[in-house]
């Protein structure tokens, strides 16, 4: 198991970005956060195997048809096992 933060950066905000990026952790069963930051990016924590955690950072690397990524940062930490489920930060 698992942990990362992410930052995306590009034209990340205004495309259903949190919204797909939630439906896919649900899907795959990773937990954590997503959430748009004042600056323009989006910031999230993914927890799960390691596996489908990378398959959440690919998918960060394109985003959702609108979306133009730019770039990403990945900070890998140590997994907490804090989330009960993926959700949707305002």
């Amino acid at each position: 198991m698992t942990r990362a933060h992410v930052y995306i950066s590009g034209r990340v905000q205004g495309v259903f970005f949190r919204y797909e990026t939630k439906n896919l952790a649900d899907e795959l069963g990773v937990k954590g956060w997503v959430r748009n930051l004042p600056d323009g990016r989006v910031e999230a924590v993914f927890e799960g195997e390691e596996g489908l955690v990378k398959k959440m950072i690919d998918f960060c690397k394109r985003g959702p048809p609108g979306a133009k990524v730019t770039d990403i940062k990945v900070e890998w930490e140590d997994y907490k096992g804090e989330f009960e489920r993926f959700s949707i930060r305002h």
